[in-house]
């Protein structure tokens, strides 16, 4: 089954796609690479999840929250190239949390993002390499920030 299609089996929602905030593009293809920047969790209003993971949210909400940049990730990819059945691969991630300082289940709030990809992309396209990591902050105080590799057909 293609991605595109899980997706709508799946009945997601996928947010609009995210504007750049500043000076930078939201997807570079380089061969049958495409780096997509940093997302945050963009919800279909156009709002975003906000809070420390560990203070102001709880392990749930963040999970909740990476789930919803795989979303706007999607988004992007269906935007730049028109269906997410180009998409080949996922082949690196990096999970940013904005965490309390005592927080350490960074991982587990990855895995909304993570299994959403295996979700969509099956489980080995969608399963690639990943760190998941705390940050003190994350821009307009976002819970999640991910970054993404993933290979394309040409």
């Amino acid at each position: 089954m293609s991605a595109d299609a899980r997706v709508a089996e799946l009945g997601l929602e996928l947010p609009p796609a995210p504007k750049p905030a500043g000076v930078y593009q939201p997807v570079v293809v380089v061969g049958n690479m495409a780096y997509v920047s940093g997302h945050g969790p963009l919800l279909p209003d156009g709002s975003m999840l906000t809070g420390r993971v560990g203070e102001d949210v709880d392990l749930e909400g963040g999970y909740r929250a990476a789930r919803q940049v795989g979303l706007a990730i999607l988004a992007t990819l269906r935007a730049h190239f028109g269906s997410l059945d180009r998409i080949k691969r996922l082949v690196k991630s990096l999970g940013m949390v904005n965490a309390a300082a005592d927080f350490t289940e960074h991982p587990k709030v990855i895995n909304g993002y993570s299994e959403l990809m295996s979700q969509v992309f099956g489980p080995e396209a969608g399963v690639g390499a990943r760190s998941a990591v705390g940050m003190g902050s994350l821009p307009g105080n976002i819970s999640v920030e991910i970054e993404a590799i993933f290979e394309i057909e040409p």
